[in-house]
């Protein structure tokens, strides 16, 4: 499993690009068995009205773009899965995460 910590990270979902202002976040990804699955955890999240839209919502297919610390440009599809009590959400990667060399 590797791990790179994030700098930025936006959700897309329709016409709608939203920045995600995030205290942490740190992106993981698992290649096992031949495939390669991957996943975001963000932390300390201060967009309540984000959270509570998702929370209430069943469209949770959302187009992430994510920055790494590093400087490295990730994009991919994923299910946000919010937290509004903690502040926080996790991100599941579903297929390709573009940008991400071994």
């Amino acid at each position: 499993m590797e791990t790179y910590e994030l700098a930025l990270l936006h959700l897309i979902q329709g016409a709608a690009d939203r920045p995600v202002p995030f205290s942490r976040a740190k992106l993981m990804v698992v290649s096992e068995y031949g495939t390669r699955m991957w996943y975001i955890d963000a932390e300390g999240i201060r967009d309540a009205a984000l959270l509570n839209h998702y929370a209430k919502s069943e469209e949770i297919g959302v187009r992430v773009r994510a920055t790494t610390i590093g400087g490295k440009k990730l994009e991919g599809d994923g299910f946000f899965h919010p937290n509004p009590q903690h502040r926080s959400a996790a991100i599941r990667g579903n297929g390709e995460l573009a940008g991400y060399e071994e």
